[in-house]
């Protein structure tokens, strides 16, 4: 309750104001000057378009997504005028999960994949994997571990699992971890790390993508589906209108929430570009297969993928 305060109160100092069509209202612009005055020796880094300092940034999206987490689809169907659901259909099928694996040593054929789904708290993708892995590779072996740093998520995507066929089996789990460091998963132990509207939450996305690195074994693929760059300047500029305009007063209308909504697209607007990202995969250690990455709709989404080198 206190981070949520934290944050409402970094948005209402903010003032409102009437800016020119090629700008838009920013999230708290009013704490730019007070981040001048940081020391520094404090770290900070972007809450959408407000500097904070590193350790307040978990708990303030902390606050936002645990109250859009009933509503969760709805805000993604929102951010990607709707088309999110068949963005995550074609992401799980370039993945294929549950098609045979190459045999790895002291690893014996026919045990599925290990899938780790990092920021998946609501199931909505890891669902999609096991009834692909189920019903189109005929595997009933694939796993897959649910990972969020945020509780209400986690229990938003418990509750949904009941009325799935992987509910209370082996081939489901619940982990509350950080991406950006977890102890509990052994190197080398990951066939598919996959993070969906995810990582441009992360407080240190290098980080996250290092720990990926980590825990997936040699031949593992790190697969991410992010907003990312629109490649048509009429098409970025209509997308923009609506992003900044439509999506903070819907989310008002349709969840009684517009601070959440205005962070969230902020956070895609500060994500980084296609290029630049894949450059990031490639500097924690990934190879990257062909151009390593496809836009989805324009560029309004992009599907990054990297392979860890087999020695």
């Amino acid at each position: 309750m206190a981070s949520r305060s934290m944050w409402r109160s970094l948005h209402y100092s903010a003032k409102r104001r009437v800016v020119s069509p090629a700008q838009y209202r920013c999230f708290s612009c009013s704490l730019r000057a007070q981040d001048q005055g940081k020391t520094d020796s404090e770290k900070m880094t972007h809450f959408g378009f407000t500097n904070v300092p590193e350790s307040q940034k978990e708990s303030l999206v902390g606050a936002v997504f645990s109250s859009v987490a009933s509503s969760y689809d709805t805000m993604n169907d929102l951010m990607s005028l709707g088309i999110h659901r068949l963005w995550k259909d074609h992401f799980v099928r370039t993945l294929n999960p549950g098609s045979p694996l190459a045999r790895r040593h002291n690893e014996t054929e026919g045990q599925g994949w290990n899938i780790l789904d990092i920021a998946g708290g609501t199931g909505d993708v890891a669902f999609r994997m096991l009834d692909h892995a189920t019903n189109v590779n005929h595997d009933r072996q694939t796993r897959v571990t649910i990972a969020d740093i945020n509780p209400d998520m986690l229990a938003e995507g418990k509750k949904r699992s009941i009325a799935t066929p992987y509910y209370n089996t082996g081939r489901l789990s619940f982990m509350e971890a950080n991406a950006q460091t977890m102890p509990s998963i052994p190197d080398n132990s990951v066939d598919l790390y996959t993070v969906v509207f995810g990582i441009r939450n992360f407080t240190d996305k290098q980080a996250a993508l290092n720990e990926a690195f980590r825990v997936l074994k040699p031949g593992g693929v790190f697969a991410c589906m992010e907003f990312s760059k629109v490649n048509n300047d009429l098409f970025n500029a209509v997308y923009k209108r609506w992003s900044f305009s439509a999506i903070p007063l819907i989310g008002q209308v349709v969840a009684g929430d517009r601070d959440s909504y205005q962070y969230l697209v902020e956070s895609i607007e500060k994500f980084p570009s296609q290029e630049e990202f894949r450059a990031m995969i490639h500097k924690a250690g990934f190879m990257i297969p062909g151009r390593g990455y496809e836009d989805l709709t324009g560029g309004i989404a992009a599907i990054h993928k990297g392979v860890k080198p087999l020695a």
